[in-house]
């Protein structure tokens, strides 16, 4: 999925990605949108990172305070600024709400800047669904390199701005992908049906009466059943959609009272039989390469990736009438957004995409 329209000029072409940056000094980074939850974490992150310098934090509501005064576990004296359109650092991460990044990217690009978009508004390339399912317009040509490593390395190295996958997205692709890019022969996924369970943290840090610990503790709710936004980024990534599915699609999310992660469960029909081995190896021949996806012999759970990059992926069962049970497991804020946004800046840069996250 290359950038479309206006967008794609900032693409890098075969060795170029030797970037000029990677000179004497090490490429400088800001953060529009710091104060959020995943803004918090990709500060983090990018801090204790030993090949780029952490230079300006911009938020909006909390513009003027120090970014440990809010984050005391941020070790860091930088005070966060209100964004006026400064294109100084090199690399810049937008952590905005749905619509934001639209308004802000295009100058950006323009200026040559490396950019990871955190946001929903350039992944969806049909204007029809993005539309449906974000509720707001955009320029059919804002569309970005969809940056999943573990699918679209090679795009996101020769990329310059990228749009990074949602976090419930990740969980879901990744525990599908295997079987659809390169299906057993025979054995085609014709159905999925995934109930997958948020932490509280991913519906960012707005207060909401619903979300507040006396109507969430000791409660699980589900929402937006077979509407969530991520759905049509997720059959995207499947090479299909959802105006014309490949196969049945049915995602249910759900929240309970955890501050982060994604536990999600996959029920996949295949046309034919396979065994939980037959499916795990093929699993770990598919993510041979991928350093932060893990097949596990065991079930997985929530605290096995919280605060990490990892993706855990367990073949739970599979039956004789060809349904698949696969769990995932990532931290939402990491994996689902803030780790893999670094691990997709490490890819474009040309570093190890492993630097600075493990």
């Amino acid at each position: 999925m290359h950038a479309g329209g206006f967008y794609s000029a900032g693409s890098r072409e075969g060795t170029k990605k030797q970037s000029t940056m990677r000179g004497y000094k090490k490429p400088t980074v800001s953060i529009i949108g710091a104060s959020g939850y995943s803004g918090a974490e990709l500060a983090k992150i990018l801090l204790r990172h030993p090949s780029v310098k952490l230079e300006r934090l911009y938020a909006h509501t909390q513009a003027g305070k120090k970014m440990q005064d809010i984050y005391p576990a941020i070790d860091t004296d930088i005070v966060l600024e209100s964004y006026g359109g400064a294109t100084d650092s090199d690399i810049y991460f937008l952590a905005l709400p749905h619509g934001e990044a639209l308004k802000l990217l295009p100058s950006l690009a323009e200026a040559g800047k490396t950019v990871i978009d955190l946001s929903g508004d350039f992944r969806l390339k049909n204007h029809e669904e993005h539309l449906k399912f974000y509720s707001r317009e955009k320029d059919p040509a804002a569309v970005l390199t969809y940056a999943m490593p573990e699918l679209y390395h090679d795009d996101i190295r020769l990329a310059k701005v990228v749009s990074n996958p949602g976090c419930y997205a990740t969980s879901i692709i990744l525990g599908i992908a295997p079987l659809v890019k390169k299906p057993v022969k025979d054995a085609s996924v014709t159905s999925v049906c995934c109930t997958a369970i948020s932490g509280l943290s991913g519906a960012g840090k707005s207060a909401k009466v619903e979300l507040s610990f006396s109507e969430m503790s000791g409660n699980v709710r589900a929402y937006k059943a077979g509407m969530h936004q991520h759905t049509p980024e997720i059959l995207q990534a499947l090479d299909t959609d959802t105006l014309n599915p490949a196969f049945n699609f049915m995602f249910t999310p759900m929240i309970a009272p955890l501050v982060r992660g994604i536990y999600t469960v996959l029920n996949i029909q295949l046309e034919k039989h396979l065994t939980v081995s037959q499916i795990r190896e093929h699993f770990r021949e598919f993510y041979r390469s991928a350093p932060f996806v893990r097949i596990r012999n065991t079930m997985t759970e929530v605290q096995h990736v919280a605060y990490t990059n990892f993706c855990d992926i367990h073949i739970a069962e599979s039956s004789e009438n060809g349904t698949a049970v696969i769990i995932t497991a990532i931290d939402n804020l990491v994996k689902g957004a803030a780790g893999q946004a670094v691990q997709n800046m490490n890819i474009m840069l040309g570093y190890d995409e492993t630097l600075g996250i493990l």
